[in-house]
């Protein structure tokens, strides 16, 4: 078999079978599995959610970090446990140093941050943060202000941005690894907002009370609204970059108030894709748009772990 095949003297990559479809947009590429069959990388087809391997305990409010195939799950309930997921299954590794839920979180599974957060003992909100090094958490630098249910965004834990939070606030903190700066307040002030992105390009969306649409997207100086989610709620969370995102599950006001519905965002707006399998609010969520993982979260569901996969279109071009 030749490494190569070429259309009018330009070489074209070989590939056996469909691999290309977590290759980029627009590849074309000769399948060494077909006869004379060229295959072409279109763009995305239909997401769907699938089931993981299950957390070792239940957890709402749980901490969320990294990719699919390689998270972080810490805290939740006012948990210390912290958990890795390889792909397929959770390992619990070195705990927190204070368990708490609902806190500030983002990260890589080798580098995240824990910030703020409610704890039960003693109640109420807390201020101090910890950093994890992929073996070990240590308390850094607090918050300014005490708050738990707060957004967040970031991708180590030397920088995020935590905003909103309980009791209900607009505030707006940047962690730069060292230390804590207050910046320009979320026009519109919310608990249980949700989030995803950098410290200099952030989305925060969701929140309550009332159970809200409202989206704000942050440029690194100043929040501006943006197109509104379709379903308002809170307790969402979110996987994602500023310019494409999900954000996942949630509640409204209601008695039956926990939501399955999963919604897209491409940059400009909000598109209501396929829901999760079972409906939960509080859950962590992680990836990126097109491979994103949610698990733990309320209820009797608290382990479970689903995973988002929206492959690209291959398409055939038979040149036999």
């Amino acid at each position: 078999m030749t490494a190569f095949k070429t259309i009018k003297g330009v070489p074209v990559k070989t590939i056996s079978g469909d691999r290309a479809g977590a290759s980029f947009e627009g590849q074309l590429y000769y399948d060494s599995d077909g006869v004379g069959i060229f295959k072409f990388v279109g763009g995305l087809g239909t997401g769907a959610w699938a089931s993981g391997g299950a957390l070792n305990a239940t957890r709402a409010g749980i901490g969320a970090a990294g990719t699919q195939t390689a998270a972080l799950g810490f805290g939740g309930n006012s948990s210390v446990n912290t958990e890795i997921y390889n792909g397929s299954s959770w390992t619990e590794v070195n705990n927190l140093n204070t368990g708490r839920r609902q806190a500030g979180n983002d990260g890589v599974q080798t580098s995240a941050i824990f910030c703020g957060g409610y704890r039960d003992s003693p109640g109420g909100n807390a201020d101090f943060v910890e950093s994890w090094d992929g073996t070990n958490w240590t308390e850094v630098a607090n918050l300014n202000t005490n708050r738990s249910v707060m957004g967040s965004a970031g991708v180590s834990n030397a920088s995020i941005i935590v905003y909103g939070g309980d009791p209900s606030t607009a505030n707006t903190e940047v962690w730069n690894g060292t230390a804590w700066t207050e910046v320009n307040n979320l026009n519109t002030a919310r608990i249980q907002v949700a989030g995803f992105g950098t410290t200099t390009a952030a989305l925060g969306f969701g929140g309550g009370p009332p159970a809200t649409a409202i989206n704000e997207s942050w440029n690194g100086t100043s929040w501006t609204e943006v197109a509104n989610l379709n379903t308002a709620r809170f307790g969402i969370s979110g996987a994602g970059v500023q310019t494409s995102g999900l954000a996942i599950s949630g509640a409204s006001p209601g008695p039956t108030n926990v939501l399955a519905v999963t919604e897209e965002w491409n940059g400009s707006g909000w598109t209501e894709v396929a829901d999760l399998a079972t409906a939960r609010a509080q859950t962590g969520g992680t990836g990126v748009s097109t491979l994103a993982i949610a698990f733990g979260g309320s209820g009797d569901n608290g382990t479970l772990t689903e995973e988002w996969t929206q492959p690209h279109v291959i398409k055939t071009i038979d040149l036999s």
